[in-house]
């Protein structure tokens, strides 16, 4: 990258993972310019964001407060040309003005644009787990086809990733092995989950995350989807990716190797550190985070997760096992039952209660196109099987 400026279209700007890719490119001006920015709903903050970085492009989601961020652009004397809607962001994604793409969208509505990212040969900063998880072949297929790279930022593939053989094989791998923190409720029994709050559900002790990945965290569903996350990323068989509680969330993850290495990726639990490695590979450069001190953290913990209590995690490898849509069921009805708990309609329990019931309700399919792995028709499978919620 030495000697080139890198343009990245940043997705999900006004969210945790958007706040600490502009920390990161603050720090790298010389090498990093912001060409495109996206919001959800936040018109005001992504129009303070458009003051600031001044870019060629912005888009709000939701298409209706389209006028809304025109006029305000319009208004703050900015060229920046508002876009809006799902055709907005998948135009943003392959547009020539940007050479990375940071996918940071937040569910299943960030698939499109990931996937059109790949078709025009970005580099992908990926943070949208349900790409892979409703589109894994296809989206792997499309970044080998256009001459995409992608590189994962959430903490736990990133890790992977920079363990694993540089030259991208798999030579000698015996597995994988993701850390899980545990989230805020490591311990507890189904008794003492009855009663749990949003707001308790979304306090992680390690991690400044969104709500819905929050909840997913407390439930263990974030791993169980980072499972199938890892099957499509690392071309590896479920049977050869294991998870592991590490409270501290200082050991991101680990590749245990045929000779009986262990080769972990650690630092401290600051999602800065994977955006800069996607960023900058092949160099490293200053994210911004603080040297890890072995000698004060004084010990590492390592146990194995409650499969009985938070069985989430194995409904993840169970629609692996099913493979065809149920990966898709699978988030579609993660997706709607954690909507739910949020808004105080279904108890923490009810979501992986609410899972089970929508991946024994809705038929089996094989099929493997992107009709049936896009979020749509998961969430029309889930919602034709309404009786199960």
């Amino acid at each position: 990258m030495a000697g080139s400026m890198r343009r990245v279209c940043l997705f999900g700007a006004t969210g945790s993972i958007g706040r600490s890719t502009l920390d990161v490119i603050d720090r790298h001006a010389e090498r990093f310019t912001v060409s495109a920015l996206s919001a959800h709903t936040q018109v005001d903050a992504l129009l303070e964001l458009c003051r600031r970085y001044r870019p060629k492009q912005a888009c709000i989601a939701q298409a209706d407060l389209h006028p809304q961020l025109r006029d305000g652009l319009r208004a703050a004397g900015l060229d920046t040309e508002a876009l809006a809607g799902a055709e907005g962001l998948d135009a943003l994604a392959a547009d020539g003005g940007s050479d990375t793409v940071v996918a940071a969208i937040v569910g299943a509505a960030g698939v499109s644009s990931t996937l059109a990212a790949a078709r025009a040969g970005k580099r992908i900063l990926l943070a949208n787990k349900e790409s892979v998880v409703l589109a894994g072949q296809l989206l792997m297929r499309t970044v080998q086809a256009h001459g995409a790279q992608l590189f994962p930022i959430d903490s736990e593939h990133n890790a992977i990733f920079q363990c694993l053989p540089p030259n991208g094989g798999r030579q000698g791998v015996r597995r994988l092995v993701l850390t899980a923190s545990g989230g805020p409720f490591r311990g507890y029994s189904r008794a003492q989950l009855e009663a749990i709050t949003p707001e308790q559900a979304c306090k992680h002790p390690n991690w400044s995350m969104g709500r819905k990945i929050s909840v997913d965290s407390a439930s263990l569903m974030n791993k169980g989807l980072e499972v199938i996350e890892a099957h499509h990323l690392f071309d590896m068989p479920p049977g050869r990716i294991d998870v592991v509680v590490h409270p501290q969330s200082i050991v991101h993850s680990m590749v245990d190797y045929l000779d009986g290495s262990v080769i972990a990726q650690m630092g401290l639990p600051d999602m800065r550190t994977a955006i800069a490695y996607g960023l900058s590979h092949p160099e490293r450069i200053d994210a911004g985070v603080g040297a890890l001190d072995l000698a004060a953290l004084a010990k590492l913990e390592f146990e194995a997760p409650d499969r009985a209590t938070f069985p989430c995690l194995d409904l993840a490898y169970e629609a692996i096992a099913r493979g065809g849509n149920a990966p898709a069921v699978l988030n579609a009805a993660n997706e709607v039952a954690v909507e739910r708990f949020l808004a105080g309609d279904l108890p923490f329990l009810g979501i992986p209660d609410t899972i089970a019931r929508v991946l024994a309700a809705v038929p089996w399919e094989p099929a493997a196109d992107l009709a049936v792995l896009l979020a749509s028709d998961g969430e029309a499978r889930l919602r034709a099987a309404g009786q199960a919620l």
